[in-house]
Formats: C-alpha cells, structure tokens, sequence
C-alpha cells in the first residue's frame, strides 16, 4: 500500500523531532468530529461535558457561507433533541465586529462552544486571532467544553487542511493556520465516506512535526488531559512521519473505544490493556 510504503520511507529518513502533541488550553475539552454526526451519543458526550442540557451553549454556524444566520438556525435542533435549552447563535463575517468584547461576550458566559459544518477558511477569515478567538481560548481554561463537526473539526487543529478558498480538494492551500487549541496536528474529516485516506500524507510529509487525525463520518475524538478516545460509529486514522504510533509503524486506525496518548504517541485498546498492532485494513484484527 502507498501509505505503508510511503510512511515506512520517512520514518527511516526522518529523525524523531520530539514534537508532542498536546491540549491548549490543557484544562478544557474537545470533542472534534468527521461530519455527517448522526450518532445521538457523540452529541450526549459534548453535552455532558459542557455541564448538562441546561448549560449555556454558543453556537457557531459561519463555516457553512449562508448570507445571515439567526438564533433559528436548523444546527441546533440535534442538540434541543436532547434537551439543550440554553442555545445562542453567534455569526459574523466581519473580524472588526469578531475582535469586539460585546461580540465575544456570549461566549464568556458560556460553557462550551460548537462550531459547525461548511468551509474552514471561513472560519479563519472570521475569527482568527480575534477577541472570539480569545474568548474562546479563555472558556477552555476555566475548564470549557469546544467542539465541532466537518470544518468545525478542521478548524480546531493549528495546521488547516483543506482550507483553500478555491476548492475543499487543496489540502495545502491559501489558509493553513487553525485556531490551535490541539496543536502540531492537521484533523482532515469525512475520510473513509469520501476516498481521502491517502490525502494527509501530503501534509505530513511537508510538516514531519504534525500528526495528521483523520476521522470518519458520525466518528469523534474526546480529547481530555493528555490523551483522547474514540467514540461514534467508525474509524479514526493516525498518520506521524515522526513518531511511532501504537507497536509498529506510522498510521493506525483507531476504532471507536480506543485511546491515543498524546504525550507518548500509544495507541491502547483499554478493554484489552495492549498496544495496538498496525491494521492492514479498515477491516483488520481489532
């Protein structure tokens, strides 16, 4: 396979760099999905996180490239349907009105944060490095909850894939800063749905420093502390040029259940308390 071939090549070329990955704010919490989130449990553990159905909960639907959005937006009712009673919708494609406290002060007084699906750029080009950027940063300090789905996943990484105004085929293209709260990583989404399991590679290969998370459709990572599990309904796939993952060599797939340690690069299966061995195919041995 290409990708063996290809990785096995830098992992024999390219020293260790030593990067580790980590959470930043590291008291928060992310919940980072590949799209197509149909799995009401996925929704439950961002809910629970965020302190329960009653909890304060921003909204943030710029990704997708309507002309306006209002606090009807259809995005929050798979979040109502599980009892979410304290929604608000926060939209701008402004950055001057994105980098005002009175615009970022929803998310202040909340407890978590979810972005969702649509263009990653967008969501650069509206609040990078802005007050909500900020704010959001300081929700994850005390403790908060951010999540997000498709491009709402993408963005939360420090490296944008496919963030190219032109196309979603780009992986390399005119924006590549995220927003950083999981850093050195490149979160490509609908993976295994949509054919990109090579297309990491490309990144990875140019940035050895990264490691690429590929998630699947209706398929989440729960990135607390130091590490973060699977959950939902399909694959998580692991790519480093650097580092080891799991007892072989530089990609895995991760299967809903299973752990990564950010900070020594093992991938676990607890139920089994092993490493995992490299699967040869979304199919392989779990």
């Amino acid at each position: 396979m290409r990708l063996s071939v290809s990785l096995s090549i830098l992992i024999l070329l390219s020293p260790t760099l030593g990067v580790a990955q980590r959470l930043d704010p590291p008291q928060g919490h992310l919940v980072i999905v590949g799209g197509a989130m149909r799995d009401t449990n996925i929704v439950r553990r961002f809910l629970d996180l965020a302190g329960g159905p009653d909890a304060p909960i921003v909204l943030i639907p710029t990704a997708g490239g309507a002309e306006s959005y209002d606090q009807d937006w259809r995005g929050r009712r798979q979040f109502e349907a599980l009892g979410a009673s304290n929604l608000t919708v926060l939209h701008t494609y402004d950055r001057n009105e994105a980098n005002t406290k009175g615009f970022a002060q929803p998310i202040r007084d909340a407890e978590a944060v979810w972005f969702g699906g649509g263009r990653q750029w967008r969501l650069a080009d509206s609040y990078l490095n802005t007050e909500v950027h900020r704010a959001i940063r300081e929700l994850l300090a005390r403790g908060g909850t951010v999540g997000g789905s498709s491009a709402g996943a993408t963005i939360l990484g420090s490296y944008l894939a496919r963030g190219d105004t032109k196309d979603n085929v780009t992986m390399m293209g005119d924006h590549v800063e995220g927003l950083g709260f999981l850093t050195d990583v490149a979160i490509d989404q609908h993976l295994l749905r949509r054919n990109r399991q090579f297309d990491l590679l490309e990144i990875i290969e140019a940035h050895p420093g990264l490691l690429g998370i590929g998630l699947d459709e209706n398929t989440a990572i729960v990135v607390q502390g130091d590490g973060f599990d699977v959950i939902g309904r399909s694959y998580v796939v692991l790519y480093s040029a650097s580092r080891r993952i799991g007892t072989r060599g530089g990609f895995a797939f991760l299967a809903p259940g299973d752990h990564y340690d950010l900070t020594t690069g093992e991938a676990t299966r607890p139920r089994q308390g092993s490493p995992l061995e490299r699967y040869r195919s979304v199919g392989g041995n779990k």
